[in-house]
């Protein structure tokens, strides 16, 4: 399995379930959300624009996707916003398909396009490795069942602060309302949860 075969199978709406470790606290939050996500054809305008966002070949992509979220974690304020939506491109290595770029539009931790780094390990597991100027993280995404999909993530920032998390996500709908799609006449929106704690490369 290739990295987009892993993002076609994760088409659909998902639940997950969060339990959140903030290590320097020594303390856990738990959290849930609802994911939906997309794949988008390797010559869909979106995988096109990022690439070109990025100043790469978008002929070198091999596809992408558009995920929405919407959260809830335990410590939340009565303003906080854990909600949005973004789309990013797969771009293979020349020499090795089973890792390469992952494009986005825009970052969680900065409000710039970010590259990061994808890798299909010998399991059949999903790496993502992403860096910051202030952090980084580190995900690995895994099929236990084809409708029940795992997750663990790291977070690191400079000074020592980290967090670690865990995810049981399950699929509740195949499908998706187009209307949501990045082909509808709305954008994806801009929400700026990335200043809250979901740093995942995908945005959930």
């Amino acid at each position: 399995m290739d990295a987009m075969e892993f993002f076609q199978r994760s088409a659909g709406v998902w639940r997950s379930q969060r339990a959140t470790h903030h290590l320097a606290f020594r303390r856990a939050e738990m959290g849930d959300s609802e994911i939906t996500v997309e794949a988008l054809a390797a010559d869909h305008p979106k995988v096109t624009e990022i690439c070109q966002m990025h100043e790469i070949d978008p002929a070198k992509a091999a596809g992408g996707a558009f995920v929405k979220w919407q959260a809830a974690m335990a410590w939340d304020k009565e303003d906080d916003n854990h909600e949005g939506s973004t789309v990013f491109a797969i771009v293979p290595d020349g020499e090795n398909p089973q890792q390469g770029l992952m494009l986005r539009e825009r970052g969680y931790a900065e409000i710039v396009p970010v590259a990061g780094r994808y890798l299909m390990d010998d399991q059949g597991a999903l790496v993502l490795i992403t860096e910051y100027e202030t952090m980084s993280s580190v995900e690995r995404f895994w099929f236990a069942s084809p409708n029940l999909r795992m997750r663990t993530s790291t977070v690191k920032r400079f000074g020592g602060f980290s967090t670690a998390s865990f995810c049981t996500e399950s699929r509740i709908d195949s499908g998706q309302d187009a209307s949501d799609s990045p082909d509808s006449t709305s954008q994806p929106a801009d929400s700026g949860a990335g200043t809250k704690e979901f740093y995942s490369v995908l945005g959930w």
